[in-house]
Formats: structure tokens, C-alpha cells, sequence
């Protein structure tokens, strides 16, 4: 285990110590989108009627949670954005933030973009095909957004990246 370690420290610069208050913030959003998923999962397994939600006009959670758009490769989008944020809860604990192995901050990173890559097909399903939006899909458009946001700000300078390297550290 002390192997891999050394290795993932030795790919780069060392990594960085984070600000206290963006892992709680990241833990905190982790749990909201998880939180939201748990509900959505549970509504599309119960029924989309447990949702709280307008049924009619553009906000409409049963029409777009019970389209064909709601499912993606064969699986419902809500249990996907459950196992999404289950990983990314897991990825955003402060004993993942704290890490040596930069391969756990390159996966937080990748798993950012991927989330927002889908959302983005996500809503504009919503708005184009379905032509309704959910509330509480919504929020967790919002909360991948934030944590977007939150991680792009945080984990390239915390890896290193974009300077230049220390040209006085021995191999």
C-alpha cells in the first residue's frame, strides 16, 4: 500500500492542503444531491405522485419523470444519479480531501465534468423534447453545478497544476 502511495505522490508536484470550509461545503452539497436522488429514486420505484410538484405547465415532475427520457441506456436516470452521487459523497468526505493520492482528486475532477456532460444532456432534454422541467431534477442540476464550480476552483491548484515546477527538489 506505502508503494502506491510514494507512486501517486511522485507523479507531480505534492498535493496541496484544502481550506476547511470547501470540504464541508463539498460534503454538504454531496449530501443535498445525494438526499435528492434518494427522493427521485424512490419516487420513480413508489410512483412519480409522491412528488411534490405542479403538474401542469412547464414545471411538471410526473411528465418528466415519467418520460422516455427518464431512462438512459436502459436505466432509470434517477437511479443513475443515485449511484452518481453515492461515488461522489464517498469522493467528497474529508478523509478523500486530505488524501496523498492525487489519482482520488483526478477521479473528484473527471466526475465533476462527467456529472455537468450529463445534466447538460439532461436539461436539454427537459426544455427540447419532454418540454417540461422538474423541480427536483432541478436541484440537482443546481448542486452538480455547484460542485462544479467548487472542485474547478479547487483541484488543479491543489494538484499543482498550471505552475512551474520545482526545479531544486531531487528525483
Amino acid at each position: 500500500m506505502q508503494v502506491l502511495t510514494r507512486v501517486a505522490r511522485s507523479e507531480g508536484p505534492e498535493v496541496r492542503p484544502v481550506s476547511a470550509w470547501r470540504i464541508a461545503l463539498s460534503m454538504v452539497l454531496s449530501l443535498a444531491g445525494l438526499g435528492l436522488s434518494i427522493y427521485l429514486t424512490v419516487a420513480h420505484f413508489v410512483g412519480a405522485h409522491i412528488l411534490e410538484c405542479a403538474g401542469n405547465g412547464v414545471i411538471d415532475c410526473t411528465k418528466v419523470t415519467t418520460s422516455p427520457q427518464s431512462y438512459v441506456f436502459g436505466m432509470p436516470v434517477a437511479v443513475l444519479g443515485l449511484g452518481y452521487y453515492v461515488v461522489v459523497t464517498a469522493i467528497n468526505t474529508p478523509w478523500a480531501w486530505r488524501s496523498a493520492d492525487r489519482r482520488i482528486h483526478q477521479a473528484r475532477l473527471a466526475l465533476s465534468i462527467l456529472g455537468i456532460g450529463f445534466v447538460l444532456y439532461l436539461i436539454s432534454a427537459e426544455l427540447l423534447i419532454i418540454k417540461a422541467i422538474c423541480i427536483y431534477c432541478t436541484g440537482v442540476h443546481i448542486v452538480t453545478f455547484a460542485l462544479l464550480v467548487l472542485v474547478m476552483s479547487t483541484v488543479p491548484t491543489m494538484l499543482g497544476w498550471g505552475q512551474e515546477p520545482d526545479r531544486t527538489r531531487r528525483s
